[in-house]
């Protein structure tokens, strides 16, 4: 039964093969997630309830050792009603207790018995891309040469024939061309290119993918592209404050956008400690979007949508970024020396400034 594997996945009762599979099959379906997320709080309640059950039967020890010691007298009866109330407290707490947590644990069901077909409350926000149009002239000529075989450049990478399956956004950590995105932009794909604010576009290749946190980690494998000197924003350490005002750079169209909003809640969809929800227009293209608070430091990466609500976005959080760079920092077959930026730049000078410092250092993601 589901709700059986679903306890011992909570409880961390299943082996280390099962888990794996489990969290895979939680990944991939939407209502398996949710009876997790149900099941969790319903667990909580229960623990709860039986903490506050034996808080107050002690009590009632207490009480009747006191009046048999002759410290505490009976109160004059009151009216049957009240005394009646007083009486049977402890059955109607549980009463309603009980009432609460049955009500959760079928909300749980009813996800779970959701039809397959139904539409998801998340719309994750990559784009699909039915034919990919590079809009800048300098990389039209550049594919225009390579596949007739004018090119003189014998360095520039062979565009892929084949259209583009999704696309997303990037931003850089490191100069030497390390960036990051959402793991579900580049899901699947057999090849990644990544093209900037001019229009130039560059070959780059997967170092690590976490799809539990949404990040991806990409590094740029192109002899074209030159390495920045320093990168203008840093990635913030701690949490977002509630009600922070906040910013974002994409590309859900082939041009880079700019939007504002501010962070919502601290956590994601269904209470997700891992996530942020932020109020914000974001729309497919969206995806790996960084999102900066008023100092130029990125608090979070660009995830999903709420479809029933609008203006309710999720992100993954900063932290999730830093741990993703420091596992690849910890794997020697990565070979990566990525330095993060610990310092904001751009802090303190006006948003326009900022952008422009910035929007280099934005990438348009597709995959293929």
């Amino acid at each position: 039964m589901m709700l059986d594997a679903v306890e011992k996945y909570i409880k961390g009762e299943m082996l280390p093969d099962e888990r794996v599979y489990f969290e895979q099959l939680r990944k991939a379906n939407s209502e398996v997630d949710q009876l997790v997320v149900e099941h969790t709080i319903f667990l909580n309640q229960m623990n709860k309830f039986g903490d506050r059950k034996n808080f107050k039967a002690e009590l009632h020890d207490i009480h009747n050792s006191l009046f048999e010691a002759g410290e505490l007298r009976e109160a004059t009866p009151q009216a049957k009603v009240v005394g009646f109330v007083k009486k049977y407290r402890r059955v109607l707490a549980a009463a309603a207790s009980i009432a609460g947590i049955t009500a959760l644990a079928i909300s749980g069901l009813v996800a779970y018995l959701t039809p397959k077909g139904s539409k998801s409350e998340i719309e994750m926000l990559k784009k699909d891309i039915e034919a990919v149009k590079w809009s800048y002239v300098k990389t039209q000529t550049q594919i225009k040469n390579i596949n007739s075989g004018t090119t003189t450049n014998p360095n520039l990478p062979v565009k892929p024939s084949a259209p583009g399956k999704f696309g997303g956004t990037g931003f850089l950590v490191d100069g030497k061309g390390y960036l990051v995105t959402s793991a579900h932009v580049i899901k699947n794909a057999d090849s990644i290119y990544v093209v900037n604010n001019k229009g130039d576009y560059f070959k780059a290749k997967t170092i690590l993918v976490n799809d539990n946190t949404d990040i991806a980690v990409l590094k740029i494998e192109d002899s074209r592209f030159q390495t920045y000197k320093s990168i203008p924003y840093s990635i913030k350490k701690t949490s977002a404050e509630l009600g922070e005002a906040i910013f974002t750079l994409g590309y859900p169209r082939s041009e880079i956008v700019y939007n504002e909003g501010y962070l919502s809640a601290k956590s994601g969809h269904y209470g997700d400690t891992m996530a942020y929800q932020v109020a914000i227009s974001a729309n497919p293209g969206n995806s790996g979007g960084p999102i900066f608070n008023t100092s130029g430091e990125i608090i979070g990466v660009l995830s999903g949508k709420q479809t029933s609500a609008d203006g309710v976005v999720f992100s993954s959080k900063s932290k999730n970024i830093l741990s993703a760079l420091e596992d690849i920092k910890k794997d020697s077959s990565a070979k990566a020396d990525i330095k993060v930026p610990v310092v904001s730049s751009v802090r303190g000078i006006d948003r326009i400034q900022q952008v422009k410092k910035i929007e280099d250092c934005i990438f348009n993601v597709m995959s293929y």
